[in-house]
């Protein structure tokens, strides 16, 4: 893959006209010439952040936000996707009111997917809505849950049940934040960036697997290439559609059963992880449907595998999963809008999926 790459910024557009900018950096140094653009010196702010982010970053945001702003204060609850929930929003509404925030405020998202879609929820009803800026410090939010304006909570077991689309006004990168990541929480951003290459580029994907040392290792040059093709993956298919009426279902892939099983284990696996295992059950449903052919199949897997993805898992039930797909906010009329590969790097949406072969699938997936 040939990469030339001379900007620190790229532009989203919303239904044709320009809504945002995404700015890569290696540090918060141009986060105050940002937030200028934006015009927000009569706004009091408003950070979200959890338990683990907070610490690491939210005094250093807060002093930059506090150059340029009324008045700055920080939200900041448990890490976990058990805490995404309205009960959290609750209390950031509450907060909100209490320190007398109103349409002309603003929210800023600091840290991972969790903090980012909770936030743009809270922001997207506050008021019938208020701005936010996502500042994702997690692998998976810089390259997934930051960028096309999707926003959510969880509703008991049912993950992003209950949200809305809008669209951040800023998205703010500081690469250098993931370098404070676990390795675990690293590698499961790769199973949103494994995705990208194989739904809408081959060689992006092959480019993956040729880097990965590199990219195990936390090179900035190799991260800096990769989290911007990511993007910008990512940038194409929501201009394209931003509601998810068509094309933009094509980033559900390896989600279907992926949030099935995360929903099943308990969130004791990461979402990326559980991309990863979804993944390989949709690949096999491409291989079943002679889409791909064994060889793809086994680079695939292969390739999950060299990033420290899981492509099995144990303890649940195939039935179960099969079950639990059918409380997916992807069913249409009562039709899984499966994502399967016709070939790597060209993604399709099937609907004639049936319940024998998603069985098989999760089946390849479960360890017995």
């Amino acid at each position: 893959m040939e990469v030339s790459i001379n900007t620190n910024a790229m532009k989203v557009n919303y239904e044709q006209k320009p809504c945002y900018d995404i700015v890569f950096s290696k540090d918060f140094n141009l986060l105050n010439d940002e937030i200028q653009q934006l015009n927000i010196s009569n706004k009091r702010i408003c950070i979200v952040t959890e338990s683990n982010v907070g610490p690491l970053y939210a005094n250093e945001v807060k002093d930059i936000f506090m150059s340029n702003s009324k008045e700055v204060i920080i939200f900041e609850f448990t890490a976990g996707e058990a805490h995404k929930n309205l009960d959290t929003i609750s209390e950031l509404y509450t907060v909100l009111i209490e320190n007398k925030f109103d349409r002309n405020d603003m929210l800023v998202a600091l840290g991972g997917g969790v903090v980012g879609d909770m936030t743009g929820y809270a922001a997207a009803t506050y008021l019938r809505g208020i701005d936010f800026i996502q500042i994702p410090t997690s692998l998976l939010a810089q390259v997934d849950s930051s960028i096309g304006g999707k926003t959510g909570v969880d509703y008991k077991a049912y993950k992003n049940m209950i949200g809305a689309f809008y669209q951040p006004k800023l998205v703010y990168m500081n690469l250098s934040t993931l370098n404070s990541l676990p390795n675990r929480e690293y590698y499961s951003g790769m199973g949103e960036i494994v995705k990208h290459g194989l739904i809408k580029d081959s060689d992006y994907f092959y480019w993956l697997k040729e880097n990965y040392q590199k990219i195990l290792d936390r090179d900035y040059d190799t991260l800096f290439t990769m989290i911007y093709n990511s993007c910008n993956v990512k940038r194409k298919v929501v201009e394209e559609d931003p509601k998810e009426k068509g094309d933009r279902a094509l980033l559900n892939f390896g989600h279907t059963i992926g949030h099935a099983v995360e929903k099943l284990k308990n969130f004791t696996l990461l979402h990326g992880e559980c991309v990863s295992i979804g993944i390989v059950s949709a690949a096999y449903i491409s291989l079943v449907k002679n889409y791909i052919n064994n060889t793809e199949f086994n680079d695939i897997c292969d390739t999950l595998k060299l990033f420290k993805l899981p492509v099995t898992t144990s303890d649940i039930n195939a039935n179960d999963v099969v079950e639990a797909t059918l409380n997916d906010k992807k069913m249409d009329s009562g039709v899984i809008k499966f994502i399967v590969l016709k070939e790597i790097g060209n993604a399709s949406i099937d609907r004639t999926i049936d319940h024998d072969l998603l069985i098989y699938s999760c089946e390849k997936i479960i360890k017995k």
